[in-house]
């Protein structure tokens, strides 16, 4: 299983990212060296958003389109959500 995900970080931007297991990547976000890059100085981090996919070839594609999602788009993915 892999899943697409949207972090809330702490100067209030947005991540978004693809794992195969959430609860860990979280943790590497706000805890380990191995976090992006891009959220190390934006922590702490709050998962606002996640989608399970069967494969990794689906989970791309939904995470390429979430981020080419306006603020307002990506704002309104998760309300919905």
């Amino acid at each position: 299983m892999y899943f697409v995900y949207i972090l809330h970080c702490s100067d209030n931007s947005f991540y978004t990212g693809i794992t195969t297991d959430l609860n860990r990547r979280i943790s590497e976000h706000n805890n380990s060296k191995v976090g992006a890059k891009y959220t190390k100085v934006r922590r702490p981090v709050k998962l606002i958003y996640s989608k399970q996919f069967n494969n990794r070839s689906e989970a791309s594609i939904e995470e390429s389109r979430i981020k080419k999602l306006s603020r307002t788009e990506k704002i309104n993915l998760v309300n919905n959500y």
